[in-house]
């Protein structure tokens, strides 16, 4: 039996860094949910599960205090793999400066958000490196940190609630330097990702904008070009069966887990062959020019609508003057709905 080469050792590496991404998050969800009942309902271990539980509540609020991030588990190899599957990049435009924290808003959500994962949770494309002395962290459900253990893993990595106290604390309590990063669009967004669009869920989303302004933190608009083109989404013709059972299945993941179903595929473990797998294509995250804002407790409506134009018209620019550059055509405009 011949050896593998060498590239074809990288490739399957690649490959797997990226297939155990979201299995990991559910096996150890299963752990939690399964076993903790069980040992605590027949078995002699009990007490295993009386002190996760107690663990639990003692360390309730800590996800919303800044969490427990890793430096070792942030620069694993793993995530050196993942980031060179695609290969994904992380670009600064401009300095962001130690004396300020900040707000850095992803566009667009793509179906996963590879490119906000890779660049902001992980130092795969070396953030420390790239902006010193700034922290980022990155926001996600807040249901997530409800479960033992993948709370551990997930604050780790340096990921945040993305509801607003857990926000406000890090950028009001925890000194200066930080960096919270959202996908402003949110999953609804996820809907309108298709290969070759630039569609953004953002015309009426100004939470992220009264946020930067209760807390002074500085706005920072930021795309991830690629993150459209790593899979295929499917739309089916309306009248048709497929069509129909399409809408069944969004309007049931809407109505009991509040989240978007997308009909999707990427590529198989061969290239030619239909799968799960986004395909192997680059997603290059353009961190664009902070936007000065003020602190101001209880802002207006006309305060907030101004600032969002502000950023709105911000990200335009970045959009704009990097599009080329990174495989959109010119004529390509970014369609803020």
């Amino acid at each position: 039996m011949a050896f593998l080469s060498q590239l074809d050792l990288q490739e399957i590496l690649q490959t797997l860094s990226v297939l155990q991404w979201i299995p990991v998050y559910i096996i150890l969800g299963c752990i939690s949910i399964i076993l903790i009942p069980y040992f605590l309902l027949y078995t002699k271990f009990w007490i295993l599960s009386v002190l996760v539980l107690a663990w639990l509540a003692y360390d309730w609020n800590t996800h919303s205090q800044g969490g427990r991030r890793s430096a070792w588990v942030r620069n694993w190899t793993l995530w050196k793999y993942f980031q060179s599957y695609f290969p994904v990049k992380l670009v600064k435009t401009h300095d962001l400066s130690p004396k300020h924290n900040y707000i850095i808003a992803n566009h667009p959500h793509g179906i996963v958000s590879y490119g906000v994962f890779i660049n902001f949770a992980t130092e795969a494309t070396g953030f420390a490196q790239i902006f010193p002395d700034i922290t980022p962290s990155v926001g996600t459900l807040e249901g997530i940190f409800w479960i033992p253990i993948v709370r551990e893993y997930v604050m780790s990595l340096g990921v945040c609630p993305v509801s607003e106290s857990a926000l406000k604390y890090l950028l009001t309590q925890n000194g200066s330097g930080n960096a919270v990063v959202v996908v402003v669009g949110g999953a609804a967004e996820s809907l309108l990702c298709q290969p070759g669009a630039s569609t953004l869920f953002l015309k009426h989303r100004k939470g992220f904008v009264k946020l930067a302004l209760k807390t002074g933190a500085y706005l920072v608009p930021s795309y991830s070009f690629g993150e459209n083109e790593v899979y295929n989404q499917e739309t089916f013709p309306e009248g048709t069966w497929m069509r129909f059972f399409q809408k069944g299945f969004q309007d049931t993941f809407k109505k009991l887990l509040g989240i978007n179903f997308c009909t999707f595929h990427g590529r198989g473990l061969t290239q030619e062959s239909w799968g799960f797998l986004p395909f192997n294509l680059p997603i290059t995250t353009v961190v664009g020019e902070p936007l000065p804002i003020p602190k101001i407790q209880k802002p207006n409506k006309m305060t907030v609508d101004k600032y969002h134009t502000l950023y709105i018209n911000a990200l335009r620019k970045l959009f704009d003057q990097h599009k080329v550059q990174y495989g959109l055509p010119e004529t390509q405009e970014l369609t803020i709905i």
